[in-house]
């Protein structure tokens, strides 16, 4: 499973010209499932998100998490997150998993967020085409693979 984070100051998603979600300060996480992935990989991340310390503390130091700052979450599926782009030049999809067990993983992954964050997240609409606007902070970008624990 990947992630990619952004720091944002708000964050939207819109569907259909109608806005699903919108967040003020916190983390837009967009989500990529593969055909490995399962609920450990769902764990690690949504502990690891939660506790990273990428928000600054009252020295300008990024000391504090998500958590501590009460931020706001908003979760995007984006399969894209696994484009091999090894040959030629358009990217393959072959190790993203398909709908039948990304879905699944996917709603599992929002409800451990809620659970370890103890607080509602929003998210986008998996599936869907979707229009994300960010306000991205500082600018702060963290990619994380579940895979590879040594970053």
């Amino acid at each position: 499973m990947r992630v990619l984070i952004q720091r944002v100051n708000e964050a939207s998603v819109i569907i259909d010209k109608i806005e699903k979600s919108r967040i003020d300060k916190g983390l837009l996480i967009f989500v990529g499932i593969e055909n490995e992935d399962d609920e450990d990989d769902v764990e690690y991340l949504c502990n690891k998100i939660t506790n990273l310390r990428i928000f600054d503390d009252e020295n300008g130091v990024m000391n504090k998490s998500v958590k501590e700052i009460d931020g706001d979450i908003l979760i995007v599926s984006q399969f894209t997150l696994h484009a091999n782009t090894r040959k030629g030049n358009r990217p393959s999809y072959i190790k993203a998993a398909k709908p039948e067990i990304s879905t699944e993983l996917y709603v599992k992954f929002i409800e451990k967020m809620i659970h370890v964050f103890n607080k509602a997240v929003k998210t986008g609409e998996f599936g869907a085409d979707m229009k994300v606007s960010l306000i991205n902070n500082g600018p702060v970008t963290i990619w994380i693979d579940s895979k590879n624990k040594n970053y």
